[in-house]
């Protein structure tokens, strides 16, 4: 079995640790995986190309997270005219799928900004940081985050930028933030490689504000140990990226997948973070009990 994989760049560890739980899988299914990653992170032409490259190739199966959900549903398209089976994941796109694999980033987006409001007794003033515009997992973590605002009308939000899910580009608007407002409590950043530049920006400028974020990347657990940041939201790719491969690996053997996979999201802080301060070189794929309901 050969299965293609396309994860959408190298410089968010959330991709790495999709793509050391798929070769986990692979390995011990006697399964071939190959890595489709842009050189450009999120980069929409370098994934159109890689896609006409796996339509010379015809692997066994696709996993495909797509780096636009507008600009990739040409490609899923003659993915799917060419009857190559697709697992998609994290971002829904319209297309015709094996199954789809993620968890629910509205009800993420919502649960983070909750749990921030909650700490700061339902009053201050905050800023968040959203993702990639193009991308699904971010407009629905934003819904989420005006959800709770709406139910917390003593959160005054200062302002917003877009980070593009990239530690650098979260920094620069820190610090344009940071310049406009002499105080700001909190900080929602819609991912962890955001958060960190957060924490760069607010160190170079010698303030300090309360950050959350989401996915549970190891920087970040480590920084909860310390009290250096609130908490994180576990959107676990290792633990998606292992189901997401073994729906392949199960499709391909003829074994029964359901239509959609969504894993449960949860809070990490001081009261739980041990458990993700495990390397993920080290850590256990969930069986497909645990996950396929």
């Amino acid at each position: 079995m050969t299965i293609a994989v396309f994860t959408k760049n190298r410089t968010n560890p959330a991709y790495d640790a999709f793509r050391i739980a798929s070769d986990r899988i692979a390995r011990s299914s006697g399964a071939q995986i190959v890595h489709y990653v842009p050189k450009q992170p999120d980069s929409v032409d370098e994934q159109i190309a890689m896609v006409d490259q796996v339509l010379k190739d015809r692997p066994d199966a696709v996993i495909f997270i797509p780096v636009d959900d507008v600009a990739m549903i040409d490609s899923v398209k003659r993915l799917n005219d060419a009857k190559i089976p697709v697992i998609l994941v994290s971002n829904p796109i319209p297309g015709s799928f094996v199954t789809y694999v993620g968890a629910d980033d509205f009800e993420i987006g919502y649960r983070q900004a909750r749990y921030l409001f909650e700490k700061l007794g339902g009053n201050g003033r905050i800023v968040f940081i959203e993702g990639t515009p193009a991308a699904p997992t971010n407009r629905e973590r934003v819904r989420g985050y005006k959800r709770a605002f709406a139910e917390f009308p003593g959160i005054e939000v200062l302002g917003s930028g877009i980070g593009n899910y990239q530690q650098p580009d979260a920094r620069r608007v820190m610090e344009k933030l940071m310049a406009e407002h002499p105080q700001i409590d909190a900080v929602l950043s819609a991912n962890d490689s955001m958060a960190l530049g957060v924490l760069k920006a607010l160190r170079a400028g010698n303030r300090s504000s309360i950050v959350i974020g989401i996915n549970g990347i190891l920087p970040v657990v480590k920084l909860i140990e310390t009290g250096a940041m609130l908490a994180s939201v576990d959107f676990n790719m290792f633990k998606i990226g292992c189901t997401a491969t073994r729906a392949a690996v199960r499709y391909l053997r003829q074994e029964p997948v359901p239509e959609k996979i969504v894993l449960p999201a949860e809070v990490i802080d001081q009261t739980n973070y041990r458990a993700w301060l495990i390397p993920i070189e080290q850590r256990t794929c969930p069986e497909w009990s645990e996950v396929a309901k």
